[in-house]
């Protein structure tokens, strides 16, 4: 199917869009068009409201009626936490609250006080019984699994601060003989390995082995994380490749929720090493085979947090589409919702104009070779299934695992020509392994930012503030010449890390704009901006762009402000929002 595109846009009406699409499919340029005076209210108005006059602008009748697309397909929730899985079970509260509080590292661990340690273990006992109450939620093989794991872990190999405290030690004097005999095997396993911490003599930990050969592998393991210890690179491959993908029944893969959920906290609770995360974010590298390779002169790999942006505005779908307009090609990859944040991401904010979300690696191959558009966005649930598939056993489990970081730095498409990756962080401590994953994958550049994604914004840091990283901080390599990562040597890799000062560049300080959770809102701010409406989302979208080419070392990014000029020349030519719009349509037309 050829690929149909939209036209160079002029503005010059009084509404968001008016676009006739005649019988062939193609959209003469006279048809459309935007005012320039649109105000953001009527704008996040039209986007609420007619959501589907802007699909049917992009995608011409014939090709709706060949996809079988109806009216209803496009009325998505404006919020991102509508679009959770509505098959999946939800956790029981209590306990989640109490996991986000000790399924952590050794330092940010919260010990529980007495009064919500004996809640707990009261909600675990009569769950295990079968008396909860009609409105509470069971609790789940998943979060019996990461509790008892951090609450082992804690006891084992956590300094004295973060181990057990008095009230936690009471509760569980108190109720441990109870729960001894209502809790299956596999979690008394995972509560008192050795037989050592609870202080009721008990066989089942030491002697536990599992119940299949996958599960015999996974014990093994255990017994080593829940010692505080780590595992080597083909160890943790061989879990991973021999339980994955999860299935929803109580047993899957031949491996209990309990134990994968234990073995995924616990990594994560006692600070991954190198060689783990190295594991985690090449075991499904050849889940579809090798992957293809565009044709294409740089491509920017986005690894934003797949869990998504809860409060503020989320400029990465918006930042794509303009480097693409002067050869910066770009590919997205994420999901629809992603705990523990279940915040606003581009898979939502595409689902919600009419994109398809659902191209393959292979489509998104041709959509970044595609002349009038340099962008793709890919699903984890197209690229990575056997991932994807954890997306459920990750609500419960609360806390990130080690994959929420190693997923942000995948090439689920390889170039021709040079490469980089762009990722972010939440916590100190994890700067320097994005790092190291991204020279593993032997990219020409990489770039790293805290605050969860590489979105850097026009406000000032606080005069208050004294703990983390600095506003804007970020870090990276960059190639001087072709070679890669694996290539270069010492003298052409530079590399660097810098605390960007809008300021210094012309920018007025201003605050992020808000969304809290509203897709509509994410994408009314990005849309204004890309129509050439000047403000806080404007700046930020043009900050990142410029400066994201200067860092990694692009054609024509030498200079800073030629690179900020270049960005906004994209965004007030029409250009970018021209292919934001030319994707909405081709993403359907892809073979």
């Amino acid at each position: 199917m050829a690929m149909k595109v939209l036209p160079n846009a002029y503005f010059n009406s009084s509404s968001l869009f008016s676009i006739q699409i005649s019988k062939n499919g193609s959209v003469p340029h006279s048809q459309i068009q935007m005012s320039p005076h649109f105000s953001a209210r009527n704008l996040h108005s039209s986007i609420r409201q007619n959501g589907w006059v802007l699909v049917k602008a992009v995608l011409d009748s014939a090709t709706i009626d060949q996809l079988g697309l109806s009216e209803s397909d496009f009325r998505n929730p404006a919020l991102s936490s509508s679009y959770r899985n509505s098959k999946l079970p939800k956790p029981n509260q209590i306990v989640l609250e109490a996991q986000a509080r000790v399924c952590t590292g050794p330092t940010q661990t919260k010990p529980l006080g007495e009064e919500q340690a004996f809640k707990v273990l009261d909600t675990i006992l009569r769950s295990a019984k079968g008396e909860l109450q009609d409105d509470e939620e069971e609790v789940s093989k998943a979060q019996l699994g990461a509790f008892f794991a951090a609450m082992t872990i804690r006891a084992n190999a956590f300094p004295e601060a973060t181990q057990w405290s008095e009230g936690e030690r009471r509760a569980m004097n108190t109720y441990w003989p109870q729960i001894i005999r209502v809790l299956p095997d596999d979690v008394i396993f995972v509560a008192d390995p050795e037989g050592s911490i609870m202080g009721v003599g008990s066989s089942i930990g030491p002697q536990y082995v599992g119940d299949s050969t996958t599960e015999m592998r996974l014990v093994g393991a255990l017994r080593e994380i829940l010692a505080g210890g780590h595992l080597g690179y083909e160890e943790v491959q061989g879990v991973l490749r021999e339980v994955l993908p999860l299935k929803l029944e109580d047993k899957f893969s031949g491996v209990s929720e309990s134990l994968f959920s234990a073995f995924l906290i616990g990594q994560r609770m006692n600070r991954e090493t190198d060689r783990e995360l190295k594991a985690y974010c090449l075991a499904f590298d050849d889940e579809h085979g090798a992957p293809p390779v565009a044709e294409v002169r740089s491509l920017t790999h986005y690894g934003e947090p797949y869990d998504g942006n809860t409060r503020y505005f989320r400029s990465t779908l918006f930042v794509a589409a303009v480097r693409s307009c002067y050869d910066e090609s770009c590919l997205l990859h994420g999901v629809d919702w992603m705990p523990p944040k279940g915040g606003v991401t581009e898979e939502q904010m595409l689902k919600f104009m009419g994109a398809n979300t659902s191209v393959t690696p292979n489509q998104a191959k041709q959509l970044l070779e595609e002349q009038e558009l340099g962008f793709a966005y890919v699903s984890q649930r197209e690229a990575h299934p056997s991932l994807y598939s954890l997306v459920g056993l990750r609500e419960h489990i609360k806390k990130r695992p080690p994959l929420a970081t190693a997923e942000k730095v995948q090439q689920i498409v390889r170039a021709r020509g040079r490469e980089a990756v762009v990722a972010g962080f939440y916590h100190e401590g994890y700067e320097e392994p994005l790092l190291m994953l991204m020279r593993r994958r032997g990219v020409h550049s990489g770039l790293v930012g805290e605050e969860g994604a590489l979105s850097m914004t026009t406000r000032m840091r606080s005069a208050s503030a004294s703990k983390g990283l600095p506003v804007n901080y970020c870090s990276g390599f960059r190639s001087h010449t072709g070679a890669s990562a694996f290539e270069a040597d010492g003298v052409s890799r530079e590399s660097f890390n810098i605390e960007v000062n809008a300021k210094d560049y012309g920018f007025v300080p201003t605050d992020t704009p808000r969304t809290d959770r509203s897709v509509s809102r994410n994408i009314e701010l990005g849309l204004a901006a890309l129509r050439g409406e000047k403000g806080p989302a404007y700046d930020r979208i043009v900050l990142n762009a410029g400066l994201v080419d200067h860092f990694l070392g692009c054609d024509g990014a030498e200079d800073v402000s030629q690179a900020l000029d270049r960005a906004r020349e994209a965004i007030d030519s029409g250009k970018a929002l021209k292919r934001l719009l030319n994707y909405i349509k081709i993403s359907h037309e892809v073979n």
